[in-house]
């Protein structure tokens, strides 16, 4: 076992063991507060909340709360590993949660694989939160629960490892493009996994002007093609058409972009080779990416290059996009995490990459400089200007697009953001 997991287990077991605590927020020193907190003072706020359903936003924790649910059928890169096994990642998620947006998470590990008793689950226990983040949820499934449950519930509900793997992504893209010359309405694109991420990918690019006939999604048998009968669903044969392609290498060749969120490796020095001027590159398999950094640096100078890993340049990490969405979905009381709210993210995001970056961001990361280019054309993950960047863009869509039941000030919302971070 490497280090870093041994050193991990010791984490995680340093009492007290895991990695969150509840704390109250209000005083409990006296017999007064005592009876402000619990029996009899607080039989008012339930007379409150019971006559008008929003005060539950004023009296109780409801507006900052979220629950991250998984049933752990795809836990990271691990696979089906069981609910119970998904909780320190849920643990984790959450503790992003607070450290980088201030909200406060339960994380709720659910017993089962029937994607029914999962939705009836999360709607039964829905009016606690301010929102769902679904997580780990394997495809097709994780499809059909976000599906069902956006249509019961009045609150935001997110897959994460859709939405938030296709706002990274885009934002990079978007920057990518601008490095190569290139645009969404031109460039070939083959998407390669086509389950969760894939292709939420796929949906994200055609919300940014890609045609959905110039993406190509190929999956572990080879390109999605129409007529193909083998292994589609309803949410893959949406992105099948006439093509002689049948291979990952047949779909490369003349193309402009290769996204991968598949398995390492499987994209050959000669397959990028194939690929047009200025290939884009994002092989965003963890651990290993399909092609190495270096390797594909070797093979073509011209490569514009992401990956998932923190050790090399251009890292799609969902850190860029979930706590500052859902603040700005919060603090709106949004009815949903629509389309708008999610472009307004990607537009947020690739936006910060094109700003001079402050020196607490280089210090973070010990750089001597850093400035927008192929090597940098994702934010880092610890700016603390994607706060004040990415949640009033999303707070601003909310409001525009009529998921908001609440507006806020854009002109003091950022400082207002600040604030709450610096206590």
């Amino acid at each position: 076992m490497s280090d870093i997991y041994q050193e991990s287990l010791a984490y995680h077991r340093q009492q007290p063991a895991g990695k969150l605590q509840i704390m109250p927020t209000k005083p409990m020193e006296s017999q007064h507060d005592l009876a402000l907190a619990y029996s009899p003072g607080v039989a008012q706020p339930v007379r409150e909340i019971a006559e008008n359903a929003d005060a539950a936003y004023e009296y109780t924790a409801k507006g900052n709360l979220l629950a991250i649910v998984s049933n752990g059928t795809a836990i990271l890169g691990l696979g089906n590993r069981g609910a119970l096994a998904s909780k320190p990642v849920m643990e984790g998620k959450a503790v992003l949660f607070k450290k980088f947006a201030d909200i406060d998470v339960f994380d709720i590990e659910v017993d089962t694989q029937d994607p029914e008793k999962m939705i009836e689950c999360i709607e039964l226990m829905a009016p606690t939160f301010g929102g769902i983040n679904l997580e780990d949820i394997k495809a097709p499934e994780c499809f059909l629960i976000e599906r069902e449950l956006k249509k019961r519930l009045s609150i935001p509900v997110f897959h994460d490892d859709q939405h938030g793997t296709a706002v990274v992504a885009g934002a990079g893209l978007l920057n990518a493009f601008r490095v190569a010359g290139k645009s969404f309405a031109e460039a070939s694109i083959v998407i390669n996994g086509a389950g969760a991420a894939g292709i939420a990918i796929a949906e994200m690019l055609i919300s940014l002007g890609s045609p959905r006939n110039q993406i190509t999604l190929c999956d572990s048998k080879g390109v999605i093609y129409e007529g193909r009968q083998e292994g589609v669903n309803e949410f893959k044969s949406a992105f099948a058409h006439k093509t002689n392609a049948r291979s990952l290498a047949d779909a490369l060749r003349g193309a402009d972009v290769f996204i991968g969120v598949s398995q390492a490796n499987i994209l050959t020095p000669e397959m990028l080779l194939g690929m047009n001027e200025k290939p884009i590159v994002f092989a965003m398999a963890n651990p290993e990416p399909e092609i190495g950094y270096e390797l594909a640096q070797k093979t073509r100078s011209d490569v514009i290059m992401a990956t998932g890993r923190s050790d090399f340049p251009n890292q799609v990490n969902n850190l860029l996009c979930f706590p500052f969405l859902f603040r700005g979905a919060l603090d709106t009381r949004a009815s949903s995490i629509n389309d708008a709210m999610k472009v307004a993210a990607v537009h947020a995001i690739a936006d910060l990459a094109r700003e001079d970056v402050p020196q607490e961001v280089l210090d973070a990361y010990k750089l001597p400089e850093l400035s927008f280019g192929s090597d940098y054309i994702i934010p880092k993950p610890l700016d603390p200007r994607l706060l004040t960047t990415v949640s009033p863009a999303v707070a601003k869509a909310s409001m525009e697009s009529g998921a908001a039941r609440v507006q806020v000030d854009l002109s003091t919302y950022p400082q207002l953001l600040r604030q709450r971070m610096n206590g």
